[in-house]
Parts: C-alpha cells; structure tokens; sequence
C-alpha cells in the first residue's frame, strides 16, 4: 500500500500550494518518458518539504499548472533539484515555468566531493544520509500515469525525500571549502543553458 505522500492530478491544490510557498525551500524532480524535451513528455513532479513529500501526475497534452508555476517561480522558495538543468528544461518547456531560484545538488556534489566521480543521486543520499535508495523503477513507463504501480510512487517519492537535507549538508562542505560563493554562481547560470538546450546549441563554449 502506498504511504506517506500524496498524489495529486493536473496541479496541485490551493492547500497544498500554500504549505509549500510557506517554506524556505522545496525539494523538486520529475519523471518523464524520455530525456529530450522536445520529444518526450512530462508525466510527473516530485515536491517535498520535511513531512510532506507530493507527486503531480501531469496529463497527457497538458501545458500548464498555474499553481506549480506559482510554486516554482516564487522567488523566496529555493527549489533544490538533483541535476536541475533536465528537469528545469522539462518544466518549461513543457509546462512554461521558469524555476527561480535553483540549487542543483549535483553541482553541488562535484563542487563540493572531489574525492570522487560518484555523483549520482544514489550515492550521493547512501553517504550523506545512509540510505541505500531502490533505483529499480528508474527506467520505467511513466507515462502511464493514471495506473503507476506503488513500486514507481515509492520511487518517484523517495527521488526528493532527501533532498533538502543533502542540500544543507553541502552548503556546509562548500562553505568549509570556500566554494559556497562559486556554488551559487553556477547555479544561477543554468536558467541561460536550459536557454541554450532548449534551442539545441551545443559545445557553444569550445574553441
């Protein structure tokens, strides 16, 4: 039986949206049926703040969610996603949002742990928060979205649950290792490279 979180369809309700915009930060993913934009669909978005974890089912021809918007472009909620320029690209492309402010845990990883090459999400939480993750339902059909198994929530769930507090342990080992300030330049850079993914440039700062 699914536990824990809540699912919702289309956008997230009004009560909803006005617990999340109460916070200093909300943690964010997505699931979609692919990892091109302009090709494949945005299915689902993962939200999480300390006791409350949501996943947003979006519908199929769906091109907007006025209070994910609302959420996701208030400026004093710091939206904390793993690898943010994907999810970023998803979001508005297909739904129109421009994310503000962002904090990408990735970035923030390979700033921050250069004692390794490891930087996936799975053992970014299994070091920082001892949690082994179940990536099982990684490469799953989510674009059946009305009939996700448990499985697929549980995992598309557990994608933000730890999120906001790997995000303060880095702050911590950026800031111990005097890369806090680069940290925050990279992460406002990446709005103008989804810009740039999004018109399919490529290699634009090479020779």
């Amino acid at each position: 039986m699914v536990e824990d979180f809540q699912v919702c369809s289309g956008d997230i309700p009004d009560a909803l949206l006005s617990e999340y915009l109460q916070q200093s930060a909300v943690a964010v993913d997505t699931e979609t049926m692919g990892l091109l934009p302009m090709r494949d669909r945005l299915c689902l978005v993962q939200l999480s703040y300390p006791g409350r974890v949501s996943v947003l089912r979006i519908v199929k021809g769906q091109t907007d969610a006025p209070n994910l918007k609302r959420l996701m472009e208030a400026v004093e909620v710091t939206k904390v996603f793993h690898f943010a320029r994907f999810d970023v690209a998803m979001l508005r492309y297909h739904l129109g949002i421009q994310v503000q402010p962002i904090f990408c845990t990735k970035i923030a990883s390979k700033l921050a742990r250069t004692y390794t090459s490891r930087h996936g999400l799975k053992e970014l939480v299994q070091e920082l928060e001892q949690v082994e993750l179940d990536k099982t339902a990684q490469s799953s059909d989510w674009g059946n979205a009305a009939n996700l198994s448990d499985e697929q929530l549980r995992y598309a769930a557990n994608d933000v649950r730890y999120l906001l507090s790997v995000q303060q342990k880095l702050i911590a080992m950026l800031d111990r290792e005097d890369r806090w300030e680069l940290a925050q330049q990279c992460f406002q850079c990446l709005p103008v490279l989804v810009s740039l993914d999004l018109l399919q440039y490529q290699s634009l700062f090479e020779h």
